[in-house]
Order: C-alpha cells, then structure tokens, then sequence
C-alpha cells in the first residue's frame, strides 16, 4: 500500500469512527427520552458529541452532527412511522441536519466549550420553529423533566434546560480530554482538571438550585379537578374511530365522578359532529350533563365547518348547562390535522388517512368560566412553551390539556407528552391537568411532579384539589427570544474572538 492509499484510508477510519462517535452521542441523547430514557444518558451524550469534535475540520463537524442527529432522531420519531414511512424519513433527515448544520458552527479549540451549549439551544429553537411550524418531540429537554436540572425551566424555559445540558457535557468532555496519564519518572499522574469545566459545572448546579428556589405565582384558591379517560382500543385512526361510542364511552366514565366537583375535563375530540356543534344532539347531551354534574364541563370538540375543512376546540359548559367560553386549536398537527401541500403530496403519498385539513385558530388558549380562567393547550400544543405561556399571560390560573394520543401502539408519545406537560408546569407555575381517552390523564403540579397518573388504555378517572394560581414565572415574562439571542451572540463571540489554538 503507498502513501497515498494509506492517507485517504486513515481518512476513510476517521471518518467511520467519527460516524460511529456520533451515533453513539445520538444513541444515548435519545436513550434519555420517555418512555425508556433516564436522565443522566443525556449528559453522557452530549459529552461525547462535544468531545467528538474537537481538533476537527468544519466538514467532519457536520458529519458528526449529522450522524449524532440519525442516533437521536432515528429512534426518537419512530412513531411516525405507524402513519408514514417516507414521512418519517424525511422528518429524521431535516431534524438531523439542523443539528449538523449547528455542530459546523462550533470552533474546533477551547471555544467549542461555549459554542457547543448554545449550539443545542439553537438546534432547539430552529426545531421548534420550522419546518411546518417545528416539530419538538424527541428535543433534549424532555429527557430531563425528571433530573434535577429541570427546576431550572422556571428561569429560561426548555431552552435554558438544553444550555445546562450542553455545559454538563462540555464540561464533562473537557475534564475527559483532561485525565489524561503521562509517565513522570516512572509514575503515572493525571493532568490537571480544567478550571473551566468546574466552573461550567458549579455554573449549572447554581442555575438549578436557583431555579427550584425562584417564584412561581401566588395560590388564589383552588378546585376540586375531575380528569376522565373513557378508554378503548389504542392505535386507530380518527377515521376509523367510532365517533359515538368514544362519546357515549366518556359519559359513562364521567359518572364515577365524585360529587361535588368544580371542574371536569374530557379529552381531545371526545365530541366529533359532521356539522356546527350548535343545536346538534351531541351539544344538547354534554349541556344536560354539566347540569346533572353541577360543576364546569370542559370537552374537547371536532365540528366540520364547509366542505374539507373541521375546527378542533376546547368548549366550556357551565354548571346551568350553557355554553360560555371556546377555544380553537392554533398549532396544529402536519400531516396529522392538515396536510402542507395537498396537491402536490397527493401526488406521491397516500394521504386518506387526513381527508380533511383543520382551521386554524387564534389569540390566546384561555376559557373564561365560573370555574375561572382556565389555560387551555390542546394535544400538540403542549409540545409548544409559547402556547403555554400564551395561555398564562391572559390569566389562565391552571392549565389544562386536553388531547388524543390513541392512534399511537406504543406509549412512546403518550410518555414524551407527558414529559411535555411537566416542562410547561414547570415553565408556567401553574398545576396542569391533562385528560387523553387511553391515556395518560394525569395532574401535575407547579413543580413539575406527577401526583396522579392513568395506565394506557383502560376508562379510568383522576380527581385531585388543585391549586389555582396567579404571576408569571421568568421563564413566562422573557419567552424563548432571549434565550436564543443570548445564545446566538455567545456563539458569535466563540467563533470570532482571539482565543487558544489548542486544548
């Protein structure tokens, strides 16, 4: 073998064990997830992603990147591929790149340190944002809503929980770089542990002690919450779905609830009319029964509109029966609630699944009743921070999330939602009361704990006095837009100041 063959093989195993580095990053990011994950994993990840690039030129930074974003994407979104294999593909493909796209971004010297946090929590932002609105299942911080890093969500939100993460690892990666063994007359002694790295991990521990301490809204009352599951088969497809029995499944359910009860909250798309809800028989069976249950019945609504087109919403019966307050869905579902493209993806996928594109809604997910403001995020939604904080910022002092995950076989995103719900508690300083028809229903608190879950599938009611609250949380006050500038410039600096060529 000459020189040159040698050369473009030690090329070719640079390459393979820089693919393989970053795949086992991506493995272990997503190994941190819901349902199967646990929360240091995630660390371990982005230890050995950031360790990955380090002396590497932009063109193996991306290839690093790229192939830590098949580990993590890969198997993090494999629920997509119960509706649509190409659609899955695709969405790994664009997840993965913004990643590699980011990881280019992050100089190969000691400023990697600070640009590889800030370059998650931009990889963070652009996935939760494009494409068709973003696509946050499967991001970072969902990993940690049951490791001690997540109090911090109260300060800066998810993007400041994938900032902590990166700073574990980078620190991490540095302190590895570090412990290195040299001979010295005959001994072997480890180099000295980088001041950086302890000083980025007292910075994290500091950050979420004082995001455990920070305030997060004043109690103002409280009520007794009613969440109903109705129950049935998992894995069907709303069209296949039997419209009247989820609804009759529903009443049923709802007749285990204990009495007095101030507020009872169904799932999403429990009532599915083909018409305007007004005067239908299915409005006239949920008003008797706000009646019979004296308190606020909140039920999640799917109505046809015109021709091709439904409204998802949450409406607000009071305890008279009447209707008083509707919200309808602004986030929704690609390729689940609408298809982007219509004609052109009608071309080439089999689209029968969706016949129909949702409306969007608008304003704020807030429903006035004599139970209170009530947030409200449907379904996908709570996936969203800006939703949740739209929601609190027009006085919804509990959130509720009423949603539908019964399409899905495994519990893989029913766990991740559930995840979510802890980070918007989190975020928001507000209890969360999610009801799903096959789970999970469950309430959690300002602190982000689950007090009450379901199991997946069977009819099932949770009740529990929550407390409704009033302020806005940090996180709530700022949204995303400061993170992210915050971490855009930080990125900016690494790349371009003067610094050390080596580590």
């Amino acid at each position: 073998m000459g020189p040159v063959a040698e050369s473009e093989a030690g090329v070719g195993g640079e390459r393979a064990r820089l693919v393989a580095t970053g795949l086992a990053a991506g493995v272990l990011l997503t190994a941190s997830l819901p349902p199967f994950g646990w929360w240091p994993l995630a660390l371990a990840g982005a230890a050995v992603l950031a360790a990955a690039l380090r002396g590497q030129p932009w063109s193996r930074r991306l290839l690093a990147g790229f192939a830590a974003g098949l580990g993590l994407f890969g198997p993090g979104l494999w629920w997509m591929t119960e509706f649509s294999a190409p659609g899955y593909v695709a969405a790994t493909i664009v997840e993965a790149a913004i990643l590699a796209v980011v990881m280019v971004a992050v100089p190969p010297g000691t400023g990697r340190f600070v640009a590889f946090p800030v370059a998650l929590v931009l990889a963070g932002a652009a996935a939760g944002h494009w494409p068709f609105g973003g696509l946050p299942l499967a991001s970072i911080p969902l990993g940690q809503a049951d490791g001690p890093l997540a109090p911090a969500a109260r300060l800066g939100g998810h993007l400041l929980l994938t900032a902590l993460v990166g700073m574990v690892g980078a620190s991490l990666a540095a302190v590895g770089e570090r412990a290195k063994t040299r001979s010295c007359a005959g001994r072997r002694v480890m180099e000295r542990v980088p001041v950086g790295a302890v000083a980025g991990l007292l910075a994290v521990a500091v950050v979420a002690v004082g995001g455990a301490a920070a305030p997060d809204g004043t109690a103002r009352g409280s009520l007794e919450v009613a969440a109903v599951q109705g129950g049935g088969a998992r894995g069907l497809r709303a069209v296949s779905a039997d419209a009247g029995g989820v609804l009759d499944a529903h009443v049923a359910a709802t007749d285990g609830v204990r009495r007095p009860v101030d507020l009872v909250l169904w799932p999403e798309d429990v009532v599915d009319v083909d018409a305007p809800l007004a005067g239908s028989a299915e409005e006239t069976e949920v008003s008797d029964l706000a009646r019979r249950l004296g308190g606020t019945l909140v039920a999640g609504i799917v109505e046809d509109t015109e021709p091709g087109r439904f409204r998802n919403a949450a409406v607000a019966w009071a305890p008279d029966g009447s209707q008083v307050a509707r919200y309808d869905k602004v986030h929704r579902v690609p390729f689940g609630e609408y298809i982007p493209f219509r004609s052109l993806v009608d071309r080439v996928a089999d689209i029968s699944a969706v016949p129909r594109d949702a409306r969007a809604g608008d304003g704020p997910g807030i429903l006035v009743t004599p139970a209170g403001p009530l947030g409200v995020v449907i379904s996908y939604e709570v996936f969203f921070a800006d939703r949740a904080r739209a929601a609190v910022r027009a006085g919804g002092r509990v959130l509720l999330v009423p949603t539908n995950a019964s399409s899905f076989t495994t519990s893989q995103v029913p766990a991740q939602e559930l995840a979510a719900a802890r980070l918007r508690a989190l975020e928001t300083g507000r209890t969360v009361v999610q009801a799903a028809p096959t789970g999970f229903t469950a309430v959690v608190d300002p602190r982000g704990r689950v007090v009450a879950v379901t199991d997946l599938g069977p009819a099932a009611v949770v009740e529990r006095r929550v407390t409704l609250r009033s302020g806005e949380t940090l996180a709530t006050r700022l949204g995303d837009a400061p993170p992210t500038v915050v971490a855009l410039t930080a990125l900016l600096a690494a790349i371009f100041l003067p610094g050390r060529k080596k580590t």
